[in-house]
């Protein structure tokens, strides 16, 4: 990988693809990428529909994928980019791996896990919100405006 002004950006920016991914399979658009050490070790994109799995959601496909990758389930010095705000299941995956950072584009008003926390997920977690917000809004926004014409 090349040298790396922004690696938030960059890693985003992959998660973004997944998300587009997700939506011309027509899935709810969102992308998760987990890195350690600058390199992409899991990824994931929703895939419900395709798996009829309800738990087939972006951060869980990427947890599986890097917790194969590094042989442990525990994910301490990594850091997970995702483009919509996760649902608790996955916050809790999340919580659960020991993830070191959570970096999310879009909050999720309606099911995202901080609706409906009223302490912080974990004190040794580092989440931050709002890269390419809109961004990110826009494609979710997008996705069901087209499946309700």
């Amino acid at each position: 990988m090349e040298d790396l002004i922004n690696p938030d950006e960059y890693f985003m920016e992959k998660a973004i693809k997944l998300a587009e991914e997700a939506f011309s399979e027509n899935e709810i658009p969102i992308g998760a990428i987990i890195v350690f050490e600058n390199k992409i070790i899991g990824k994931g994109f929703n895939q419900t529909e395709k798996l009829t799995d309800v738990t087939a959601h972006a951060e869980i496909l990427a947890i599986t994928s890097a917790s194969q990758f590094l042989g442990s389930k525990f994910l301490n010095d990594c850091t997970i980019y995702i483009t919509v705000e996760p649902c608790l299941m996955c916050m809790g995956a999340i919580k659960w791996s020991r993830l070191k950072r959570v970096v999310i584009g879009a909050k999720e008003p309606k099911s995202g896990f901080s609706s409906f926390l009223d302490k912080p997920v974990s004190k040794n977690l580092d989440i931050s919100f709002g890269l390419f917000e809109d961004r990110c809004s826009d494609l979710m926004k997008e996705f069901f405006r087209n499946r309700r014409s």
